[in-house]
């Protein structure tokens, strides 16, 4: 397949925006990306090529759908707006190794429309996506919540929301949303989006995110995840307080809690006096396994 000079660009957009009468959605947080660049970049980032299938979300015109089409081997994109379709069926009428499907990402059991809907499931999955920026936590936490080993995760998302994905210890941006993602996933901010090269623009800039599967394990494993990450919530529900403050409002008031709570940061070589984002994952698994051993978080 040619790939044609004007897929992706500002005018081709306006034009088919004009010939089907669509207006973007603020309820559906439709931004539609225009930079050819910008789209191959995505591309690029997710190092697609022929042996991948690929599930795209919220394809909206069908800009970067096309340009993964050319990459990939296959491509199911899942879009809720049904005033796209008939848009997404003429873009992407030449390519038969794409499939729209009007659905909700969060409805779908993800594991099972990869076993229906590539030819070889066996094969690396990847996600490519803008993501709509209203509900891009629970997207992302459906995405690492399933059971399917991702090759990669490419996604667009607020600049602000990429860099709490990527965020080191110690950082302002560095919170629960960055535990919970690197909990399974290595996370790499790409590159930065400006807000220009979208129809219509939006209020803040983008940036675009490499999650690929953690390539160094936990120095320790949970004894029970969940604990974990009420723990990591409970935590950082007041920032500016101090991590044995927090503890107290996790674990409950009390002389005794208190005292058994600074015993164990202390075991724990842990200053009583840090502020949650100063500590790392593996600190958070080993302050969560000891408080459940001594039956201070069940």
């Amino acid at each position: 397949m040619n790939q044609k000079p004007e897929v992706g660009s500002r005018v081709r957009t306006r034009a088919i925006m004009e010939r089907y009468g669509l207006r973007a959605k603020k309820s559906l947080g439709q931004n539609f990306l225009t930079d050819l660049n910008v789209l191959s970049k995505i591309v690029s980032a997710a190092d697609v090529g022929p042996e991948d299938n690929v599930i795209e979300i919220g394809p909206g015109i069908g800009a970067l759908t096309e340009q993964l089409a050319l990459a990939a081997g296959q491509v199911v994109a899942l879009e809720v707006d049904t005033s796209l379709l008939p848009v997404l069926d003429e873009v992407l009428g030449e390519y038969d190794n794409v499939k729209v499907i009007n659905q909700d990402v969060l409805d779908v059991d993800i594991a099972a429309l990869i076993d229906r809907e590539f030819d070889d499931p066996s094969k690396p999955v990847k996600v490519v996506a803008n993501l709509p920026y209203y509900i891009t936590t629970p997207i992302l936490l459906q995405l690492l919540n399933t059971e399917v080993k991702w090759s990669k995760i490419v996604v667009m998302l607020q600049k602000e929301v990429a860099q709490r994905l990527a965020a080191n210890p110690g950082t302002k941006a560095y919170g629960t949303l960055s535990l919970t993602v690197q909990y399974k996933m290595d996370a790499e901010l790409a590159f930065e989006v400006p807000r220009t090269v979208f129809v219509p623009s939006p209020n803040v800039d983008s940036a675009i995110v490499s999650l690929e599967p953690r390539k160094k394990e936990l120095a320790v494993k949970p004894d029970d995840e969940k604990l974990l990450f009420r723990l990591i919530k409970g935590c950082f529900s007041h920032r500016r307080k101090t991590l044995s403050n927090n503890l107290q409002s996790v674990l409950g008031k009390g002389a005794e809690i208190k005292k058994q709570s600074l015993q164990l940061l202390e075991d724990l070589n842990i200053s009583p006096t840090i502020r949650p984002e100063s500590l790392s994952l593996d600190q958070f698994i080993l302050l969560a396994n000891q408080l459940k051993q001594r039956n201070l978080m069940q």
